[in-house]
């Protein structure tokens, strides 16, 4: 669980690159969540969060946090790379292919859980930015993913207790805010 802010990670990836993996983890489900709502296809929204996060790691050193903050910065690229797609008719793998990544497959289990990101709200999603990462992926783990305790701890490298009480402050945190919306 990286700590360091969005702007550090980017900052950091030239020299660490396991520090972009981080951002990438951090920000996969409301990209992808995006993309399902958008385009309501799993593996369309999968090969776009792809394209979108090769784009970002191809130019990172381009990011200046004067202009905004990282999350801003990565949402405008998934923008591009979206209306690039619709534009061509295709998905743009050109970032991709220049990096030498793999062709992406998606199996029927990553399409449900793509098709799960979809199912929440965005104001859920965007809640859900707001956690401590370790919160965030313990609630992610139990609620979406509907791990076991033991199974989430294992994951999260922790107790079964302490997992529970991770996803119990997340929850309780997405129910504040949740309420804090409808009044």
């Amino acid at each position: 669980m990286d700590e360091r802010t969005d702007a550090e990670l980017l900052a950091a990836t030239a020299r660490e690159p396991g520090a972009f993996g981080a951002f990438y983890r951090r920000h996969e489900r409301s990209v992808l969540g995006l993309f399902m709502r958008c385009t309501r296809s799993a593996e369309l929204a999968a090969d776009l969060t792809a394209e979108t996060f090769a784009n970002a790691l191809e130019s990172r050193e381009g990011f200046q946090p004067r202009l905004g903050e990282p999350r801003a910065w990565l949402f405008g690229i998934a923008r591009h790379v979206l209306s690039r797609s619709v534009e061509r008719g295709r998905v743009d793998d050109r970032a991709r292919r220049k990096l030498s990544l793999p062709v992406l497959v998606v199996d029927e289990d990553a399409i449900e859980r793509i098709e799960a990101v979809a199912s929440l709200d965005g104001d859920v999603l965007g809640f859900m930015d707001e956690l401590p990462s370790g919160i965030r992926d313990a609630v992610w783990g139990r609620v979406v993913d509907e791990a076991e305790y033991e199974e989430l701890a294992a994951r999260l490298r922790c107790s079964p207790s302490v997992a529970r009480k991770r996803v119990s402050r997340g929850l309780a945190h997405l129910r504040t805010r949740i309420e804090e919306t409808t009044r």
